[in-house]
């Protein structure tokens, strides 16, 4: 029953909000930093724009035009290697991992191949002009 408990992990929810006070923040940060604690992501840690966040993100090979193999480094969280993402559309308000630009719902974006078990960054998403941006550096 607990498995289906909508949860924010109250660590991160702390750190948005000193993200937030400690200012140098571009406008509409708090909207953001609201949205995505309404959504109760639990399963990674999501940027929020103005903050510095401790991900590297890196896209090592373009499979199809609809899906990329990315390497996803968190230090407190999880690490993957080979992660495949896949082309898709946004259905919550979010923060690109690559740029800590503002996603919003239909933004075109990537994010995680669902699989078992569900990856820890399932709830991250890359928008898919920075992704083909990098990809073409």
């Amino acid at each position: 029953m607990l498995a289906n408990a909508n949860f924010t992990d109250p660590w991160m929810q702390t750190l948005g909000l000193l993200s937030v006070l400690s200012g140098g923040t571009d406008a509409g940060v708090n909207e953001l930093a609201a949205a995505v604690s309404r959504n109760g992501r639990k399963n990674c840690d999501l940027p929020v724009m103005g903050q510095r966040f401790e991900v590297q993100v890196h896209v090592i090979d373009r499979p199809s035009k609809s899906t990329a193999t990315v390497i996803w480094r968190d230090p407190t969280r999880c690490s993957y290697g080979d992660q495949v993402w896949h082309a898709s559309r946004a259905r919550v308000t979010g923060v690109c991992a690559m740029s800590g630009r503002g996603i919003q719902p239909g933004d075109a974006i990537y994010k995680p191949r669902p699989c078992r078990p569900v990856p820890l960054n399932s709830g991250a998403m890359i928008l898919r002009t920075v992704l083909d941006n990098a990809v073409s550096l």
